[in-house]
């Protein structure tokens, strides 16, 4: 299985949900050589239901995963906790709609949630936790304190850090740091636009179809975590391709 553990449907959290560009971002997906995703949309994106609704209705839900003409995609969610950062939740439909509904007075930046009371919030589910981007400038997780971030599953190789902070470097780094509190690391590429799957990918050895098979491949290391040759090019060229999209769209909601 071919996963990537940190992907977006939505151009941006203040986009809407668009069916025709979700079908393209999995098209691209599958021709990236990717056979499952994670996908871990923010919690406070605008109409986050948008995208379940829509899942529901077009796509068979197996175990704990939409399939998605072959390609298996777990469901998934992105918070931000008040201490700054983010954490990436993987589970069933049924627990991240839930937790998603659990965390509806959180999602303004001023009631952020806590970082001890999210995990005591997924410590009631049987999810995947994984702590997003460690060492992102904006975003870090590195200032909690060990105990706390032992509680994670896992942590993020992020493509948009490989690209901006150096591929050899930041992996050290974040070896280095996993290394030193005893946790696994997973790769996610951070896409929200298709041009960056690929850019780090996960290699596992079996094939999965629920969250405890996935807990099982990571906590016993049947897996690889991989980057792309062409990592800088396909980040650099998603990032500009974004930019633009977005633009594009502002400017056509400014029109209606």
């Amino acid at each position: 299985m071919i996963i990537d553990f940190h992907t977006h449907v939505k151009i941006s959290k203040k986009s809407m949900f668009m069916p025709e560009y979700f079908q393209e971002m999995m098209k691209e997906a599958k021709a990236s050589g990717l056979t499952a995703l994670a996908m871990t949309e923010h919690f406070n994106t605008s109409r986050f239901n948008d995208i379940y609704d829509f899942l529901d209705k077009h796509y068979e839900y197996k175990q704990d995963y939409y399939d998605i003409e072959g390609l298996k995609l777990f469901p998934g969610i992105e918070v931000d906790i008040k201490e700054n950062g983010h954490i990436l939740l993987i589970g069933n439909r049924h627990d991240i709609v839930e937790i998603r509904a659990k965390l509806e007075n959180h999602t303004n930046e001023e009631q952020f949630i806590y970082y001890d009371q999210l995990l005591d919030l997924a410590e009631q589910y049987n999810v995947l936790k994984v702590g997003a981007h460690p060492f992102r400038e904006s975003t870090p997780l590195y200032h909690l304190n060990k105990k706390q971030i032992r509680r994670l599953d896992a942590l993020d190789l992020n493509g948009k850090d490989l690209y901006a902070q150096g591929i050899s470097a930041y992996r050290e780094k974040l070896s280095n740091f996993a290394e030193e509190l005893d946790l696994p690391v997973v790769g996610g590429s951070d896409t929200h636009q298709f041009f960056q799957y690929g850019s780090v990918y996960n290699d596992f050895e079996e094939e999965c179809c629920s969250v405890d098979e996935i807990k099982r491949c990571i906590y016993s290391g049947k897996y690889v975590v991989k980057t792309s040759d062409s990592l800088e090019l396909k980040v650099k060229a998603a990032i500009h391709v974004k930019r633009l999209l977005k633009k594009v769209l502002s400017e056509k909601k400014e029109l209606v």
